[in-house]
């Protein structure tokens, strides 16, 4: 239950991605004018301003571009775009789920404390991670990825 809460969220974020953005511009700028309200002197006022209304305005404006970018139906195939599809893929369980196999044993790194699915990607590219087997899980201690949620390995016998 909550994984599909999680994956909702998630689509709506990718969905709207203006939202958080405007959001945390508000929260920024409204931190930097409670903390300018606060001081009498201009030169305490500086740091407020220089560490949340500035950004805060940014991010406002951000906000904003991509709400209407989205709304006004521009297509999102550029080379933007499509690093910003690429990261959030990489970031979220979701893409995790979909680039991993199902099948197919774990694997963990030699010093790592988790184990994961074989397309996992954080263990993709690394040649050292290598195949682990329910005694190797249980003799270090290994713990499911979060990312990936693999399956337990297949008991001994």
């Amino acid at each position: 239950m909550t994984h599909s809460y999680l994956r909702t969220a998630a689509r709506t974020l990718r969905d709207r991605p203006g939202w958080p953005v405007l959001v945390a511009g508000l929260l920024l700028c409204l931190l930097g004018w409670y903390g300018v309200s606060g001081e009498n002197l201009a030169a305490r006022q500086l740091p407020y301003l220089a560490s949340g209304t500035a950004p805060g305005a940014a991010l406002l404006t951000a906000g904003a571009v991509l709400l209407g970018r989205r709304r006004s139906g521009q297509p999102s195939d550029g080379p933007t775009d499509r690093r910003v599809d690429q990261l959030y893929a990489l970031l979220t369980a979701e893409a995790a789920e979909a680039a991993a196999p199902a099948d197919g044993p774990p694997l963990a790194v030699p010093q790592g404390t988790l184990y994961h699915r074989p397309g996992c990607p954080l263990v993709a590219g690394k040649p050292q991670a290598a195949r682990v087997g329910p005694a190797v899980v249980r003799e270090r201690g290994l713990t499911p990825c979060p990312v990936c949620d693999p399956e337990p390995p297949a008991t001994d016998g």
